[in-house]
């Protein structure tokens, strides 16, 4: 039955038993954590495993946490249909890590901030850092939804079970996961999940190339397939993937992830040291670019087992989500375990990215709306107020799930929710770091201008989609399928194929406007926020060059300064800091959260 189309197998006994049994086991971690830290009463656990971490576990964390269910469900399926072009992604993560790495992290640490928000009332005002909170639970909302919704669609296509119904159920894991308060360990689940999602990439790979006769006619047929052209150079920016959509517009989507989220901000600030935290960034790098060749060559291993029968234009799926989760158990059914561990990776993922999302989203709530507003609350008052955030916001997780299975392929809609919300967010941040003349009122005007653009043209991208000669899906075929159906579909690589029908109407900006790769979403809204920002605070005065301390700004010293920093340097670091560099003990984030835990009686356990 390997590649000629036809049902496929189902889950097998064992496969629930390794499926469940990773699992258990990854919970069992956080589960076991969170009650050994709450004998500990510790508020240091909270924030993924205390004051010493070091490079290696954070950097995994780092690559698990935005590269899980999703990467594994949808990488696959893009080199798939549009070829290795993804790959060059690599390009993009290496400068994502210099620009974290070299100008973020060295603020953030100086400053010793608990939460990547505080920053924007330190250097801007209190409404601002309001504004940005705000967007960041919208944007985490959704893209936790399509977190959800990616590794339903496989156990729906793998065991059967109702799309819906493992929608929900996995939104209940995370409630009670998270009201349990199993992420004290996520950093490690998030390692085990790494190791897993790695191996059921490898197995992929390893049983197609022994069904395709080896490594090589993979690539070979990749080759013939007209896969393996990685570099387009076109600078059109209307084309989905270019070498320059990528590199540039890639590298500002992926620092608006790992510079000012909350989530990644909090991993890396838990080291123990300033050079554990870069150090982090540059081998989640490594771990970035090992994910994406193994996913950008499953999805080869994919086309060379489906080339002459797609299953998508087949009908034995119903979107290229579901795909990988077709292949594996067409050629591992023979394997029991095997799919389950497929799964098991991509769930996983979802376990802990998706607790550790509402675990953000809990957090950034009681900090900048609810203790400012509060009178001091007991230990007790905290507790079931943040077991109460919790089952809410899983609940919006789960109706945001609804949402993402209309937003088309899942890899795409969460780099573009990334792109339309983060994107104002890193201009607005790089506003006040770069720029001392900026003010409150230019910020909040640059971030409404920014994130009224760029929702503008995501949002028409949506309604009005581009068509096929911008996007450049390349040929498919049914020619060999044992159970086609009655036509066979050959997309002819030089012949663009419309999305719609002559009947539909679509505005003069469809194919213009709306039609801007969702790459360049992110730079489009920096740009804007950052311009727009600037000229109002121009206008209303700016600010006095005293105004404000210096630490608020980039300085040279932060490009330079690595693990080996002089002590010449260290010395224009304030006391504070520099303590955090030398002793890991008494990183700064971590004081001042044991000093706001104790202000509510020592309660904070989020």
């Amino acid at each position: 039955m390997v590649g000629t189309g036809g049902p496929v197998a189902t889950f097998s006994v064992w496969d629930y038993v390794v499926f469940f049994g990773v699992i258990v086991g990854a919970a069992g971690i956080g589960l076991f954590q969170a009650i050994r830290g709450r004998k500990e009463a510790s508020s240091e656990e909270f924030l993924l495993g205390g004051r010493q971490m070091t490079a290696i576990p954070v950097a995994m964390s780092l690559t698990a946490s935005f590269m899980s269910g999703i990467t594994v469900i949808g990488t696959p399926a893009e080199a798939y249909k549009f070829g290795i072009a993804y790959w060059v992604f690599g390009i993009s993560y290496a400068i994502m890590a210099a620009m974290s790495a070299e100008i973020f992290v060295p603020l953030f640490y100086r400053l010793g901030i608990t939460s990547a928000y505080e920053y924007l009332e330190m250097r801007f005002s209190r409404p601002v850092r309001i504004i940005g909170t705000s967007m960041y639970i919208a944007q985490t909302a959704l893209y936790t939804g399509l977190v959800i919704y990616a590794p339903a669609l496989a156990l729906n296509q793998i065991t059967g079970l109702h799309l819906w119904g493992v929608l929900v159920a996995t939104g209940v894991v995370c409630i009670v996961y998270c009201t349990l308060g199993g992420l004290k360990a996520v950093i490690w689940t998030d390692v085990l999940q790494m190791v897993i999602m790695l191996a059921g990439f490898v197995a992929v790979i390893a049983r197609g190339a022994v069904l395709q006769g080896g490594l090589g006619q993979i690539w070979e047929d990749a080759r013939i397939g007209g896969r393996l052209e990685a570099f387009d150079f076109d600078p059109d920016p209307l084309k989905r993937h270019t070498f320059w959509t990528i590199v540039i517009g890639g590298s500002i989507m992926w620092a608006s992830i790992y510079s000012i989220n909350q989530s990644q901000v909090q991993r890396y600030i838990s080291c123990k040291t300033l050079g554990h935290a870069k150090m982090s960034l540059y081998v989640n790098m490594v771990g970035l670019w090992a994910t994406v060749s193994l996913a950008v060559f499953s999805g080869l291993t994919m086309y060379s087992i489906y080339k002459n029968c797609d299953p998508l234009s087949n009908g034995d799926v119903n979107t290229s989500d579901q795909l990988l989760p077709y292949l594996v158990m067409d050629i591992l059914e023979d394997y029991p375990g095997v799919p389950g561990l497929f799964v098991a990776a991509a769930y996983s993922g979802t376990l802990s990215t998706v607790s550790s999302s509402i675990n953000a989203l809990v957090a950034v709530t009681v900090e900048d709306f609810i203790f400012p507003n509060v009178k001091p609350l007991t230990t007790k008052q905290v507790t079931w107020m943040n077991m109460g955030l919790s089952v809410f916001f899983g609940g919006v997780c789960i109706g945001m799930a609804g949402v993402a299975s209309l937003m088309g392929s899942v890899l795409q809609a969460a780099l573009s929710i990334f792109g339309m919300i983060g994107g104002p967010l890193l201009g607005l941040y790089l506003l006040g770091m770069l720029f001392r003349t900026a003010n409150s009122k230019g910020a909040i005007a640059g971030l409404i201008t920014g994130l009224a653009v760029t929702l503008w043209v995501g949002i028409g991208a949506q309604l009005y989609p581009p068509t096929a000669d911008k996007t450049n899906p390349l040929p498919l075929s049914t020619a060999n399928c044992t159970n086609r159906l009655n036509f066979t579909t050959v997309v002819p690589p030089t012949s663009p194929v419309t999305l719609t029908t002559p009947d539909d109407v679509r505005p003069a900006l469809a194919d213009s406007w709306y039609s801007l790769s969702y790459l360049y979403f992110a730079l489009l809204a920096t740009l804007v926020t950052m311009a727009s920002g600037l000229l109002v605070s121009i206008f209303t005065g700016g600010l006095k060059q005293d105004e404000q301390s210096s630490d608020l700004f980039v300085r040279k010293s932060d490009l330079f300064c690595f693990n080996f920093c002089t002590k010449s340097k260290e010395s224009d670091i304030p006391e504070k800091a520099a303590q955090d560099i030398n002793l890991g003990k008494t990183n700064s984030a971590y004081v001042d959260f044991e000093e706001s835990t104790t202000n509510v009686g020592k309660s904070t356990k989020l």
